[in-house]
């Protein structure tokens, strides 16, 4: 958690810790990228207990996030629920994850870029 907390200095980051060693994190506002109405969102996602040796996957956002065009977030994207929240899913699975090198903060800066050039 303090390698999520330095990568995101200043920003309120809530976690929670499971039972099993595992972790929900929310990061509670980050900027989604200029193509969205919404100039903030939160993001969350799970650490599991299986951590490093299993993604972090997938990545939630707040669920009214919308394009400045109209059109729809695509693939990738779908409206569900995570810890209570309603939330957009985005489904940014690492296939050749790499324990040494693939961390939480690596991974979510990977989903915030993916986001942002779409």
């Amino acid at each position: 958690m303090e390698e999520v907390r330095a990568a995101f200095p200043g920003v309120v980051i809530n976690v929670r810790e499971e039972p099993d060693g595992g972790a929900v994190v929310f990061v509670e506002s980050v900027d989604p990228g200029e193509q969205y109405q919404q100039r903030s969102t939160w993001i969350g996602f799970r650490i599991t207990f299986q951590y490093p040796y299993s993604d972090v996957y997938p990545h939630f956002v707040r669920d009214d996030l919308a394009r400045v065009d109209g059109a729809g977030l695509g693939e990738g994207m779908t409206v569900t629920t995570f810890e209570d929240r309603q939330a957009v899913q985005i489904s940014r699975r690492s296939n050749k994850l790499n324990p040494a090198h693939d961390t939480a903060v690596i991974k979510l800066h990977k989903v915030l870029a993916w986001l942002r050039a779409r």
